[in-house]
């Protein structure tokens, strides 16, 4: 049986990406530079790695990856991530799981 251990995620902008994650959704910093940052949130570790993929490639808004969180209160919790610089891309959606936005 396979367990899961932690998700890397590339980014041009390290510290403001672990800021987001650390301010917006709470996950813990053990480590953060400039190319490197380590966030914990339980058992779930979220790597994040600087990024030298050209502007050219990152204009076409591609996804690295999907993460998915579950929030006590996901209008404030959206309130905040995007004051730090989310966007959405939909409205939140009233699914049979709960309330689900991208």
């Amino acid at each position: 049986m396979a367990s899961f251990r932690w998700i890397l995620q590339l980014h041009k902008d390290v510290p403001r990406a672990a800021r987001f994650y650390s301010e917006g959704l709470d996950f813990s910093v053990n480590v953060c530079s400039l190319r490197w940052a380590e966030l914990q949130s339980g058992p779930l570790k979220l790597t994040l790695m600087q990024s030298n993929i050209s502007d050219h490639v990152e204009q076409k808004k591609g996804y690295s990856s999907m993460l998915s969180f579950t929030v006590t209160d996901i209008n404030a919790t959206v309130t905040k991530l995007m004051a730090l610089g989310a966007e959405m891309d939909g409205p939140i959606k009233y699914d049979v799981r709960g309330k689900v936005t991208m």
